[in-house]
């Protein structure tokens, strides 16, 4: 694990102390790490959702296509 030393201002330090004290961290740069890998996951389902957004059109989602996943899953 490498070291990063970030500032906070004086507004923030109490403030992030606070949050992780009452979320149960044991300190509050395991509360700034799980910060970062919720913003991490957030970025990541965007770009999904983006990629999603900006591909073709595909078949309609109808009972028939979801008939076909559970006959799937049955053979499997």
């Amino acid at each position: 694990m490498c070291i990063m030393n970030i500032s906070l201002s004086d507004a923030l330090k109490p403030f992030v102390d606070d949050q992780a004290s009452l979320r149960g961290y044991s300190t509050s740069s395991d509360y700034v790490r799980e910060l970062i890998r919720k913003d991490q996951g957030r970025q990541q389902l965007r770009g999904l959702l983006l990629a999603g957004a900006a591909s073709s059109p595909t078949a309609p989602v109808d009972g028939d296509y979801f008939e076909s996943l559970r006959t799937q899953v049955r053979i499997a």
